[in-house]
């Protein structure tokens, strides 16, 4: 019986281990080709913390993920978009789009959504600076 135990334990979304420091539920949406996406990562296990890490460009987050992180973020969808990239340059430059629009191109395109986001409980913050998650920590 104490198999199924732990069976269920290792369904709970964010369990860590207890022989070490860790903010439940904390997650960073993350790429790690991206300097300042590993520098706040870097800055949360500095501290002792072990979040969920979600690789968006291979996890796309789904359009209810997405509008949660944005009323986390109290950020509309255009302002978290990265305007450099080809992708924005080639299909959104200088187009106004609805909210559920901006939303449907970063599921379509997620390399337009900025990063690093961290999230912890209720709260989110942009990882621009990296110190900025030193806020949730």
């Amino acid at each position: 019986m104490t198999g199924s135990v732990s069976k269920e334990r290792s369904k709970e979304p964010f369990s860590f281990s207890s022989n070490a420091s860790h903010i439940r539920g904390m997650k960073i949406y993350h790429n790690p080709r991206c300097r300042k996406s590993r520098e706040t990562l870097a800055i949360i296990e500095e501290a002792g913390v072990k979040p969920k890490i979600v690789e968006y460009l291979k996890d796309v987050p789904s359009k209810e993920e997405l509008k949660a992180v944005l009323s986390k973020l109290g950020m509309k969808a255009k302002d978290l978009l990265r305007k450099g990239e080809a992708d924005y340059k080639e299909n959104f430059n200088g187009k106004e789009l609805s909210e559920e629009e901006w939303i449907e191109a970063m599921i379509t395109y997620p390399k337009l959504i900025e990063r690093p986001i961290v999230i912890k409980g209720n709260k989110a913050v942009l990882g621009r600076p990296p110190v900025n998650v030193k806020a949730l920590l």
